[in-house]
């Protein structure tokens, strides 16, 4: 349970600061903008994100999300999520199949 809090923790954040820079058109160097994190995570996040390339600083302290490099990372993430769900729902059905063949 934990666990799905702390996840859905980051993909808030995640948004938050999505929301910010698409908010205020800061997709591109001429249009960065100043972010201020409210929370921890969303600094995380924010650090996370500058060191995949998402966001760029233009000027010191203004920043632009590229909107490439994080419609990659959205794609990389949603790949790395399918074989996990797949690598559950195979383990899933095996553990049925030994439960039924035991019975």
């Amino acid at each position: 349970m934990a666990t799905a809090a702390v996840a859905a923790a980051v993909a808030r954040a995640r948004r938050e600061i999505q929301h910010h820079f698409f908010s205020h058109d800061a997709v591109r160097p001429e249009r960065a903008v100043a972010f201020e994190p409210s929370k921890h995570i969303e600094q995380r996040q924010f650090e996370r994100m500058r060191s995949r390339g998402i966001i760029r600083e233009a000027k010191p302290g203004l920043f632009w999300l590229d909107v490439v490099a994080y419609d990659i990372d959205l794609r990389q993430r949603h790949e790395r999520i399918r074989w996990v769900l797949l690598v559950l729902v195979i383990a899933l059905a095996i553990g049925l199949g030994v439960s039924v063949a035991s019975h």
